[in-house]
């Protein structure tokens, strides 16, 4: 009887099942998008029962395709869109707000004050993470402070914290297991990536109730089973890892100094540093890679918070393009910018910027400018801010990055790719199987439950699709990144009040 490792890829705008078989290669697949919340500017929430249903619908699709059994998934992975925020009633399951997205940035004016009592370094040698809306923590006691009722009953036990790979092995198991790992744990602001536990000064800061923390374990082991109403039969649960983490596994990128890039809704560079976390000088993340067999591998990590939600913004806000596929044949309309330049800085500027109140902005336009060459800008824009983040990295690392591995869905558009290459010069590889989020959570469940047998042969599986290599000058490349590290500037602090 054949046998598949079932992927849970519980993105920020949709939710995704993939069937693997043995080869690493991709059986089946279904998606459905879910509803996005936007109640105040630069507040973005989703409804968590949304993201269980759809994810649980999709799981059911994807079987069906392929007229496959429970019995048939060898163990199921999770990967998901990481700090979002989800409280929850342990007895009943009934979130008691929203889920509060990464992307929310509500809490800007307290992660100001914070910086303000000159606390960010306190936390970034705990956790690894600078202070900022971003993570979890500042987005969980908004919740405690301003739902009412929530705080009293979260100290008493009633309520639980996760964030998306918790909550949904929680719904899975019936409530039987209340979980995080290593890699998701670590993006929380609350997580001490040293002792690797939770760290109560920082609880006790927030005035978090420690009882509403889930166990924090490894990335690939055998969490629990799923009730056996959901799919037919009980299934493994046996990986789990936030979405980065799991496309540099996926990628394969298991050797120190070893990078890569997923182009989602935002763009997220990882770097595998080993057994040691490496400090950032340049406005980098210092996170958990993952947890495997007891040890912890560490990685250094630049987040942009725009990349192909930007192309969302041409499709759905501006309606320059019908599709994200039409990106690429707009912007081949003309053979450059014509000095336009877009920062799509719409929930801030992330790495290695850090400004919550960054805007964004397009600059540079002429009578001459047209359609074709905003769309085209656009996308440059995500080269740019790769580029940004790259130079980060080789100077915390103190190492030169030969190749970059590109996964997610705007790397299946080559102008896109062929742009990065040129501003980076150096070669970018796009693997055959782009999905390697999935993968990695595929690969992650599959150790766990015995459908791989180890590393090597993993790694093995991967296979290159397209090597791009630069084709522009030095000289052309210096004007075009000075031209982008000008229009940045005038993005800056645009939603600053004073």
């Amino acid at each position: 009887m054949q046998k598949y490792i079932c992927a849970f890829d519980s993105g920020t705008t949709s939710n995704r099942c993939i069937l693997f078989d043995e080869k690493g290669e991709i059986a089946s697949v279904a998606q459905k998008e879910f509803r996005q919340y936007y109640p105040k500017p630069g507040w973005v929430e989703q409804d968590a029962n949304e993201i269980w249903a759809t994810q649980l619908s999709v799981a059911v699709e994807a079987m069906q395709k392929i007229n496959i059994t429970a019995n048939q998934i060898a163990g199921i992975g999770i990967t998901n869109q990481r700090e979002t925020t989800i409280v929850w009633d342990r007895e009943t399951g009934e979130p008691v707000y929203h889920a509060i997205v990464w992307q929310c940035r509500r809490t800007a004016e307290y992660t100001d004050y914070l910086d303000s009592q000159h606390l960010t370094g306190w936390f970034k040698e705990k956790t690894g993470l600078i202070v900022d809306p971003y993570f979890s923590a500042t987005k969980l006691k908004w919740i405690l402070d301003s739902v009412p009722g929530v705080k009293e009953r979260a100290k008493r036990g009633e309520l639980l914290f996760g964030t998306v790979e918790t909550w949904l092995i929680w719904k899975l198991t019936r409530g039987r297991v209340h979980v995080t790992d290593y890699s998701n744990a670590s993006r929380t602001m609350m997580f001490n990536i040293h002792t690797l536990q939770w760290d109560q000064e920082i609880l006790d800061m927030f005035d978090i109730p420690s009882c509403m923390l889930p166990k924090v374990v490894n990335c690939s082991e055998i969490y629990g089973v799923t009730d056996k109403s959901f799919l037919g039969a009980e299934i493994s649960i046996g990986g789990a890892a936030g979405d980065q983490q799991s496309a540099l596994f996926g990628q394969t990128c298991f050797e120190k100094g070893d990078v890569k890039n997923t182009y989602g809704t935002g763009g997220f560079l990882l770097m595998n540093t080993g057994d040691k976390p490496v400090e950032s000088k340049n406005g980098l993340l210092t996170t958990i890679a993952w947890g495997l067999d007891g040890k912890v591998t560490y990685a250094l990590e630049g987040s942009i918070f725009i990349a192909g939600a930007a192309i969302q913004w041409l499709r759905d806000e501006m309606h320059l393009i019908d599709s994200a596929e039409d990106s690429e044949y707009m912007a081949k309309k003309v053979k450059d910018t014509g000095g336009c330049f877009v920062v799509p800085a719409f929930t801030g500027l992330g790495a290695p910027y850090w400004d919550p109140y960054a805007r964004g902005t397009i600059v540079g336009i002429t009578r001459g400018t047209n359609k074709y060459h905003i769309i085209r800008a656009t996308l440059e824009s995500m080269d740019y801010q790769v580029n940004d983040v790259l130079q980060a990295m080789q100077a915390d690392a103190e190492c030169k990055i030969h190749e970059l591995k590109v996964d997610g869905g705007a790397s299946k558009n080559d102008l896109l790719l062929q742009m990065q290459s040129d501003i980076l010069n150096i070669p970018v590889i796009r693997p055959k199987c782009v999905e390697t989020t999935a993968m990695g959570a595929a690969y992650l469940a599959g150790l766990a439950v015995g459908f791989f047998k180890n590393k090597e042969q993993i790694a093995s599986l991967w296979e290159a699709d397209h090597i791009f290599t630069p084709v522009i000058t030095e000289e052309q490349r210096a004007k075009k990144i000075a031209g982008w590290q000008k229009a940045v500037s005038y993005s800056y602090s645009w939603a600053r009040e004073n």
